[in-house]
């Protein structure tokens, strides 16, 4: 793994927002990360969880058929062949491993879409481990098999009725919870999100993506690719594929959520791309890009896929796009859902909305010539949570 920052920042963003009771917690967390991240016990156990467990490493897939329609050479990078159906397992793994080294009878986590919230279900039976996970109410309802594949696993799945009833409110409730249990309790945050040493020790954990990537690649074409797509919510997935590469002569495209093509402004249009519309902000014990009114009121966000229905964005990731290291961009619902379908029809697999939304926009990109000629798309997850959300929108 690599080096956890001296610093809580990366530029001004990051750092540690949080009530003072919570100060404790961080610090134990991040002198238990700085202990045991390259201990070698440690790495052998977690290493056995994410080959025997999970069954890394995944696939990088040449998409022949996608490539010939989208004309430009495309791997896919088949997170959603992981167990629990995407990424969010190499975290929770991670996570989980660490907070029964630190002696935690209890994990408490938020989701959205609900992988992270299943992902920290399956690591929580792993590691006998009891698990609670908070989720907006509306989130409950379009990924209600996520909660019935968390209760089976013995995870309580909270329903949460406040704001917006999406992932911000489930974040926020969590956080509550671990301010009243901070000595037994571990939160188990699924992004690159919140007080350091989260967004570090997140991005870390999820950086067996870009690893695995770095060796194929060089494998099947004897060099890094012109490019690389990923869809961005908090940005777990994103940052575990870019943070291997980001010194090296590779471009990265972060792909937000552009919402509707029915709203009415620009604004509305992109209530979900915080990377390119946000403005700096705190919110969840971090500073970053926050969607937010000119009061400082948080916004709400809107996307058809429920990962990526977030006001805020990592803080690595608003620094990279600050410093012109990355691109922030975007892809609307319809654009999202047709690139579903192009997946399914051509490939024969069926993407996560998430991922669909990085395929939509190097759909767009390959055809402006953007993307050079070899690319890697993340595959973060596979589609079988949206099924009943594309069958509703079928005309």
């Amino acid at each position: 793994m690599s080096q956890v920052l001296t610093s809580t920042k990366f530029g001004k963003y990051g750092g540690q927002y949080v009530p003072e009771i919570l100060m404790p917690a961080l610090e134990e967390l991040t002198e238990y990360y700085e202990k045991y991240k390259d201990d070698a016990v440690f790495n052998e156990e977690l290493d056995h969880y994410l080959k025997d467990f999970a069954g890394r490493p995944s696939p990088l897939y040449f998409a022949k058929n996608l490539s010939r329609e989208y004309g430009v050479k495309i791997y896919l990078k088949r997170e959603d062949l992981i167990h629990g159906g995407a990424h969010k397992i190499n975290n929770t793994l991670g996570q989980g491993l660490l907070a029964k080294y630190m002696g935690k009878k209890r994990i408490i986590a938020e989701t959205g879409a609900g992988q992270h919230g299943t992902a920290c279900a399956m690591a929580g039976a792993a590691f006998g481990i009891p698990t609670e996970v908070y989720m907006g109410a509306k989130d409950t309802v379009r990924q209600r098999m996520n909660v019935y594949r968390m209760e089976l696993m013995g995870t309580k799945v909270i329903p949460v009725k406040s704001g917006s009833q999406t992932l911000k409110d489930a974040i926020n409730e969590a956080m509550r919870d671990w301010v009243a249990n901070v000595e037994t309790t571990h939160y188990m945050i699924g992004s690159v999100v919140g007080p350091h040493p989260f967004p570090t020790m997140v991005r870390d954990f999820q950086s067996v993506i870009g690893k695995e990537v770095r060796l194929q690649i060089l494998e099947k074409e004897g060099r890094f690719p012109d490019s690389i797509v990923a869809c961005t919510g908090g940005g777990s997935n994103a940052m575990g594929i870019f943070h291997p590469f980001v010194e090296e002569d590779v471009d990265l495209f972060a792909v937000e959520a552009g919402g509707s093509d029915m709203k009415t402004t620009d604004k509305e249009a992109l209530h979900s791309a915080t990377l390119c519309k946000g403005e700096d902000g705190v919110l969840h014990g971090m500073r970053t890009k926050v969607l937010q009114n000119k009061y400082g009121q948080i916004l709400e966000s809107s996307s058809i896929a429920a990962g990526l229905d977030y006001a805020g964005v990592g803080p690595e990731l608003a620094y990279l796009a600050d410093i012109g290291r990355l691109k922030p961009c975007y892809s609307m619902d319809s654009e999202a859902l047709d690139a579903f379908h192009d997946l399914c029809r051509l490939e024969g697999i069926i993407p996560a909305l998430e991922s669909s939304h990085a395929v939509a926009y190097a759909k767009k990109a390959a055809a402006s010539g953007e993307l050079g000629d070899i690319v890697v798309i993340n595959i973060s997850g596979r589609g079988d949570k949206d099924l009943e959300t594309v069958m509703g929108m079928r005309k």
